[in-house]
């Protein structure tokens, strides 16, 4: 679990803003998800289930405002996808979050994933310097740090993937004392969390109507994790052939009766009388 560090003069949260204060949307913002970054995002929340987090100290969000600088309460980003563990699933164990505001979380996000698109590609991979950010009032636009800087070098998110649905591609990075380094897969092509004991990797199969390769999360020992959809059919088939086992047996039971009373029928017994 990572923990923000805020400054000691900065510790009494009751004096900041929450999620409340700040805004969880801005109209007209470039960069709205697309079809394939939207079931992307939901089959990565519906697969990422750490084995040693209860389930109430995981929060995944798709698309939800990251607030990360106290001394700039308005600047945030905006990942595609990513998950803090440690944290309670609803904001102060009651309401459904708005925002992520780390200064009120404590906890950071432990992974973040970046969908690529055309228009987000050069920040999600740190080809960028500053964001601006409109101004109000008559102000000066603010330069914002672009997300490799606030997830490198200001949160220090321990893992960040980027992923390039048309190529296939994953880039994977590892925070380290020096930044990002290169995070490489085992020979099988996955990456592996420790933190959360779970693989991130491809998986070509059938999601949402469609047939494509996806990225998901898999078990410790390399089991994909199934959707509720999954798990809801697998058990329905595992029902079902327990109804067609039972119902074999008790045809099969039947048989032998029937056997056995036209034997005891030959030897001139009545069944009946027995």
């Amino acid at each position: 679990m990572s923990k923000i560090r805020i400054e000691n003069n900065m510790l009494d949260k009751k004096n900041l803003p929450t999620m409340y204060d700040l805004p969880s949307e801005t109209p007209g913002e470039s960069g709205l998800p697309d079809i394939f970054h939207i079931f992307q995002s939901q089959l990565l929340r519906e697969t990422f289930q750490p084995a040693n987090y209860s389930p109430n100290q995981v929060f995944v969000a798709t698309d939800l405002n990251l607030y990360f600088d106290v001394n700039h309460p308005s600047w945030y980003k905006r990942p595609d996808w990513f998950a803090s563990v440690g944290v309670p699933n609803l904001y102060e164990d009651k309401d459904l979050r708005l925002s992520y505001v780390v200064w009120q979380e404590q906890v950071i996000p432990l992974v973040i994933v970046e969908l690529l698109s055309p228009s987000s590609e050069n920040e999600d991979l740190g080809k960028t310097t500053k964001v601006k950010k409109s101004s109000r009032k008559g102000k000066e636009q603010e330069e914002i740090p672009p997300k490799w800087e606030v997830y490198e070098s200001i949160l220090k998110v321990p893992y960040y993937f980027t992923y390039d649905h048309l190529t296939k591609k994953i880039l994977a990075f590892q925070l380290s004392s020096d930044g990002y380094i290169s995070f490489l897969p085992n020979s099988q092509g996955f990456y592996y969390l420790p933190d959360v004991k779970l693989y991130l990797g491809l998986w070509t199969g059938y999601y949402e109507k469609a047939t494509t390769i996806w990225l998901r999360w898999y078990d410790r020992h390399l089991n994909l994790i199934p959707t509720p959809l999954e798990r809801a059919q697998a058990e329905k088939k595992t029902l079902t052939s327990k109804l067609v086992s039972a119902n074999e047996e008790k045809e099969r039971l039947q048989a032998e009766k029937e056997a056995l009373f036209a034997k005891l029928k030959a030897l001139g017994i009545d069944p009946s009388s027995l």
